[in-house]
C-alpha cells in the first residue's frame, strides 16, 4: 500500500473527525477506494473505535436508483437514515469509475431524488464528519491527468500541515468576521454585493473537507444584489454546466443562463424556494491546488478563486437571530479572480487579481 494512503487515513482520524475510543464510525466509500477503506479500518481499530463500511452507489447503481422511479417520486430510505442516526462519525470517500454515468437521467428525477435524501444529509451534518477524495483513474481522466500525476496532486493537497494552513487563512477570517458587506467584482461580467452582517466566517483547514483550504460564510438571504458569471465549469449529476450566469434582485435569482446544460441549472434553481438564493460565499486559499480538475472538492479551494453556492446555508455560518437559507440543494459555482478582479470588504479592497492584502505584507 502506498504509505501516503495510511498517512491520509491518520489525518482523517486524528485531525478531521477527532476520533475517540468507542466511537461508532461509518466509512462510506466507492469500491475503487478500497485501499483507503482498509487503511481507515486499521487506524480506527488501532484507536479503539468501531468501523462499519458501506459501499457508495457506483455510477450504475446510482443510475438504477434514479431510473427505478419513472414518475420521479422517491421515499427517504429509513434503514439508511437509521444507520446514520446511530453513528458518531461519518467519513465519505469520493471516487468514481465513470463520472458521467448518470448524465442521461432526467434533471427533474435527480432533483426529486435529492429531496428524498435530504433527511439523511442533514443527519450526517449533525455528526463528526469528513468528506475526502481517493485518486481513482476515472477522476484522473476527468482532470486530464495521468493516474500517477493525479495521485501526486491529490496526496499533496490533502497530506499537508493543516495547522499552517489554518494560520494562513486566519488573516482572512479576521477581515471577514466583523464585516457587514462584501462585494465581488471580476471583469465586466461579475459585480455582486451581499450582507454578511452577524454571520461568522469559518476557517476550513481540513476538518470537514479534505482537502480544506477556504474561508466561507453565509450571505443574508435577501441581501444579494448584482450579477455573477461563473466562468469555471461544474459537474452536477454527471453533466457539465458551463458559463453559469445569475442575476440577483432582493437576494433571489431573477435571471439565469448557461452555455451548456442550462436545463440542469434550471432544475437546480427550481428545486425549492431556497434554491434561488445564496447559501454560501467562499474564498479559495489553498495554494497547493494549482489547477482545475472538474472536482468541486478541490476546485473551490484553489487560490485566486471565489465560489458561491445556491441553496442551503450551513448552520455554523449563520449568526444568532439571523435567517438561514433553507433548501434541499447546495450547489457550488466558481469565479476566477486571477485577473481584472477584486474583493471588497466594507468598502476596502482586501484582494486584487488573486493576491490578498496580507500576502503583500499588510495585515
Amino acid at each position: 500500500m502506498d504509505p501516503r494512503i495510511r498517512e491520509h487515513a491518520e489525518i482523517i482520524a486524528t485531525h478531521s473527525v477527532d476520533l475517540e475510543a468507542g466511537d461508532n464510525v461509518v466509512v462510506d466509500a466507492h469500491p475503487v477506494a478500497e485501499d483507503l477503506v482498509v487503511a481507515l479500518h486499521e487506524v480506527i481499530g488501532d484507536m479503539g473505535a468501531n468501523p462499519v463500511a458501506t459501499s457508495q452507489r457506483t455510477g450504475k447503481r446510482q443510475q438504477r436508483a434514479y431510473l427505478r422511479s419513472s414518475d420521479a417520486e422517491f421515499d427517504t430510505p429509513e434503514h439508511e437514515l437509521a444507520l446514520i442516526q446511530n453513528t458518531d462519525v461519518y467519513i465519505a470517500i469520493r471516487a468514481t469509475d465513470n463520472a458521467t454515468q448518470t448524465s442521461d437521467v432526467d434533471p427533474e428525477t435527480s432533483a426529486a431524488y435529492q429531496q428524498a435524501q435530504r433527511p439523511i444529509l442533514e443527519e450526517r451534518l449533525s455528526k463528526r464528519w469528513c468528506l475526502t477524495q481517493y485518486p481513482a483513474p476515472a477522476n484522473a481522466q476527468l482532470a486530464e491527468m495521468s493516474t500517477e500525476g493525479y495521485e501526486n496532486f491529490v496526496w499533496d493537497a490533502v497530506n499537508k500541515d493543516w495547522d499552517e494552513q489554518r494560520e494562513h487563512q486566519e488573516h482572512m477570517v479576521e477581515i471577514m468576521d466583523p464585516a457587514e458587506e462584501i462585494r465581488i467584482v471580476s471583469g465586466d461580467t461579475t459585480d455582486v454585493t451581499m450582507s454578511v452582517d452577524g454571520n461568522p466566517t469559518i476557517n476550513d483547514h481540513g476538518e470537514h473537507n479534505l482537502p480544506g483550504g477556504e474561508v466561507f460564510t453565509a450571505p443574508q438571504p435577501d441581501s444579494v444584489e448584482g450579477e455573477v458569471l461563473f466562468d469555471m465549469p461544474l459537474y452536477h449529476q454527471g453533466r457539465e454546466i458551463t458559463d453559469v450566469y445569475l442575476e440577483f434582485e432582493g437576494g433571489e435569482v431573477v435571471q439565469h443562463s448557461a452555455a451548456k446544460n442550462e436545463d440542469v441549472l434550471t432544475e437546480v434553481l427550481n428545486t425549492d424556494d431556497g434554491a434561488r438564493r445564496l447559501g454560501e460565499l467562499g474564498i479559495g486559499m489553498n495554494r497547493d491546488i494549482d489547477r482545475f480538475t472538474y472536482n468541486m472538492l478541490f476546485d473551490e479551494k484553489m487560490g485566486d478563486t471565489v465560489h458561491m453556492a445556491v441553496g442551503r446555508a450551513y448552520d455554523d455560518t449563520v449568526g444568532e437571530g439571523n435567517e438561514a437559507n433553507d433548501s434541499a440543494v447546495h450547489v457550488d459555482m466558481i469565479v476566477d479572480m486571477s485577473e481584472d478582479s477584486f474583493i471588497e470588504v466594507d468598502g476596502e479592497v482586501v484582494q486584487r487579481d488573486g493576491t490578498f492584502r496580507f500576502e503583500e505584507g499588510e495585515v
